[in-house]
């Protein structure tokens, strides 16, 4: 129970920091290379990794007896996998096209918008939410406003490209979960990021003019975003939804828009007013409400029910 209990909270944490970080990579990234090719640079990277990765837990499997059979057929962990990196290809291509126009920051709090679609997206699919959920989403969506929204605030096309990453990231998080239940992790991961790979690259052939020269200039935010952001955070993301409320984890996963803006500040030295630090604390807030046990009667009611 206690590792379930790590994993299901310390693994998305550990995915937001790496998202967060990632941030000021992929507004690098953005610079000299166009969306479809640093996703399918970074795509590529995170396959590669992940086979690698595949193979030693398969090695280990073959040599421990006792070690856990994967889950699920085969049939099942490629229609995963394949819709995992339909959602995926489409998220990262908005959100790396919004880059060009947005700071890093703003675009991980929008990003972040996902911690109130993927509830009210669960309503419509029979999943129930605690009221305690609720109370978090509001001040997870009131520490948005404090950190997005400025008294010139306006919609550009940078910002309107993240929105619509945000519930394309809704789709995903949801398709995980639907199948994460059924399949190994690790493997569907795996082929997610083939998936993208190969989906960006049909999207760079068709409508951008890649450059070695400028793969070459960013190939260490590509590689930290392929290796860190997409290989372990998305695993990292796939291994916590399991047997997880996906809401919860969602706003786990938020966190990252608070180490986006703080990475951003430390890196690039952006600034953060007196009301946006409020707005942190206050998904701060969000975060531990949503991870604190149910009330006791709740509980003992649930355990004479059985």
């Amino acid at each position: 129970m206690k590792v379930n209990r790590i994993r299901q909270n310390v693994f998305p944490m550990l995915a937001a920091f790496i998202w967060g970080t990632a941030f000021v990579a992929q507004s690098v990234g953005a610079d000299y290379v166009e969306p479809f090719t640093f996703n399918a640079a970074r795509s590529a990277v995170a396959f590669l990794f992940l086979l690698a990765l595949c193979g030693v837990f398969r090695a280990v499997r073959r040599r421990d007896p006792k070690a856990e059979t994967a889950p699920g057929s085969r049939k099942e962990l490629v229609i995963g996998g394949v819709c995992c990196g339909l959602a995926l290809t489409v998220a990262s291509n908005l959100q790396q096209k919004g880059l060009e126009t947005t700071t890093s920051g703003k675009a991980g709090f929008i990003t972040a918008l996902y911690i109130v679609i993927v509830p009210i997206a669960g309503i419509f699919l029979g999943k129930k939410a605690p009221k305690v959920i609720w109370v978090s989403v509001v001040l997870a969506v009131a520490g948005l406003y404090c950190l997005c929204i400025t008294e010139d605030f306006t919609i550009t096309g940078g910002d309107f490209y993240i929105l619509l990453c945000a519930f394309c990231f809704t789709a995903h998080i949801l398709v995980i979960d639907h199948f994460t239940q059924r399949v190994d992790g690790v493997a569907m991961s795996c082929i997610q990021f083939l998936t993208a790979a190969v989906l960006s690259a049909a999207g760079m052939l068709l409508t951008e003019s890649p450059s070695l020269e400028a793969l070459r200039i960013c190939a260490g935010p590509i590689l930290y975003v392929g290796i860190f952001s997409s290989g372990v955070a998305y695993t990292l993301q796939i291994l916590a939804q399991k047997d997880s409320n996906p809401t919860v984890v969602s706003l786990l996963l938020s966190l990252e828009s608070v180490f986006a803006t703080l990475s951003g500040a430390v890196i690039l030295g952006d600034t953060m007013s007196g009301k946006e630090y409020f707005g942190c604390v206050l998904m701060l807030a969000a975060v531990v409400l949503a991870q604190l046990p149910e009330p006791r009667r709740r509980q003992t009611e649930g355990a004479e029910q059985k």
